[in-house]
């Protein structure tokens, strides 16, 4: 099983924020601190490194301590180019990715990913929970932006984005995937909207 010293945590900041008024999400303020700090402070523990992707507001994301990366790819590709960003940059055989907007991530996300992975032999594990859809049935809701991948995968990665492919799962043909269930969906949570912001700001922890 992947040790944590040789996995970097990667924070997927690099979106235009345009679901909340284009602002940058992982830089509003959430209980007290930015969003991305409570990232930070729920991955680090779980990793050997940490560092954030972003393609804006760089100096306020470098005020956090950590290496912040710039998509490789330009144009605001999405979280697939922040992906690539991250497996070329880190300095480990593992990277995995965490939404700047989903404060609420486990505590034990990359120890279960990790065994997983390594009991699978995958080049990948994803997070996935159920949960009810509008009719009140229990579904399989995948989280692929919460992802532990081996470096060695990038290059299939990166023959996927020359094609112009984008989704997030669109690669998944070209690697060995292994999903994994969590129990808690409400730690999956993402906040996308000011709206959402102020509703889980009231909430208690």
């Amino acid at each position: 099983m992947p040790l944590p010293e040789q996995i970097t945590g990667l924070i997927l900041a690099g979106g235009r924020g345009s679901r909340m008024g284009h602002v940058d999400k992982g830089l509003q303020p959430f209980r007290g601190k930015a969003m991305a700090a409570h990232i930070i402070e729920r991955l680090a523990p779980q990793v050997g490194a940490v560092a954030i992707n972003a393609n804006q507001n760089l100096e306020q994301y470098a005020a956090f301590g950590v290496p912040v990366w710039p998509d490789d790819l330009q144009g605001f590709e999405g979280p697939m180019a922040g992906l690539e960003t991250g497996l070329r940059r880190c300095a480990t055989d593992y990277l995995v990715t965490a939404p700047c907007d989903s404060p609420f991530l486990p505590t034990d996300l990359v120890a279960r990913l990790s065994a997983a992975l390594e009991t699978s032999g995958a080049d990948l594990a994803l997070a996935e929970t159920e949960e009810p859809d509008d009719s009140g049935a229990m579904r399989v809701q995948p989280h692929p932006v919460f992802a532990l991948v081996k470096r060695s995968a990038l290059p299939h990665l990166a023959a996927f984005l020359a094609t112009g492919g984008r989704r997030m799962d669109g690669w998944y043909g070209a690697i060995k995937v292994v999903r994994v269930r969590f129990g808690d969906a409400s730690a999956f949570r993402n906040i996308n909207t000011l709206r959402e912001l102020q509703q889980f700001e009231s909430e208690q922890e």
